[in-house]
């Protein structure tokens, strides 16, 4: 007779399969060895790192991982969403990275490694709106939020210290721990989830726990270009010539 696996075993695997990761991604990410497959058959123990590690990149409850809570995410007060890094100039300026779609489905699972953001276009901005603040780049993906925002375009936003800050008249950049998201947030007067609102009515909105929102961004402006949907490249381009054009005319201006 096969026996019962653990219920942390089995919850492990679900966390794992709902992030969309493989066992040895997984296992990297959590420095757990070269696979999970043990944990998930139930022949490894899970590490007291791993659990931290759960804790604090995605808020997995502990106490739900080994079946003593119902509630699979921890409730911290404040919802600090804040960014996780930040990258500076030589000159310790804080610069704007550029978040492309194809980067973007990698952000939740490398929001704390400091060596995949090294691989992001970055920019420093030379204009006083976009000092003393975090400023981070965006581009945007699918219909939802039509007729403001076109596919492929890019916002500029501004990191928002906690969710309790945002407002129903702004638009937000959502990082949740599987997507990025480009939306308008409302708050549950109860604090039991959020609403995610897309400005195109054929999109219904999305209901979130707050515990699963990672960081969020403020749009302040955007970018706009008419490129053919498969021109993410071009798109990159164009966008850094535009930098190098703008810093150029403000330093003939002074």
């Amino acid at each position: 007779m096969k026996s019962k696996l653990p219920i942390e075993s089995q919850r492990f695997k679900r966390i794992r399969q709902d992030l969309g990761h493989t066992q040895s991604e997984f296992a990297e990410l959590l420095n757990i060895g070269n696979t999970t497959a043990d944990i998930e058959r139930g022949k490894t123990r899970i590490t007291g790192e791993a659990v931290a590690m759960l804790l604090d990149l995605y808020k997995i409850n502990p106490l739900w991982l080994y079946g003593k809570s119902e509630s699979k995410y921890l409730k911290t007060s404040g919802f600090n969403t804040m960014p996780k890094v930040i990258t500076t100039e030589d000159d310790d300026q804080e610069n704007m990275l550029l978040v492309s779609q194809k980067a973007a489905a990698g952000y939740p699972s490398n929001i704390q490694d400091t060596s995949w953001y090294k691989k992001l276009p970055a920019f420093n901005m030379p204009i006083p709106q976009f000092r003393n603040s975090t400023y981070r780049g965006f581009q945007v993906e699918g219909n939802s939020m039509l007729p403001n925002l076109q596919p492929g375009d890019w916002v500029l936003a501004k990191a928002l210290d906690s969710i309790e800050d945002a407002s129903t008249q702004r638009m937000y950049v959502v990082v949740l721990d599987d997507s990025v998201l480009v939306k308008r947030i409302s708050i549950n007067p109860k604090r039991e989830e959020l609403v995610l609102i897309s400005e195109n009515p054929e999109y219904p909105p999305i209901f979130v726990e707050p515990e699963r929102v990672l960081e969020v961004w403020e749009v302040s402006s955007k970018l706009t270009f008419s490129l053919d949907a498969n021109a993410e490249n071009s798109v990159l381009r164009k966008l850094e010539s535009s930098m190098e054009e703008l810093k150029s005319q403000l330093k003939e201006i002074r």
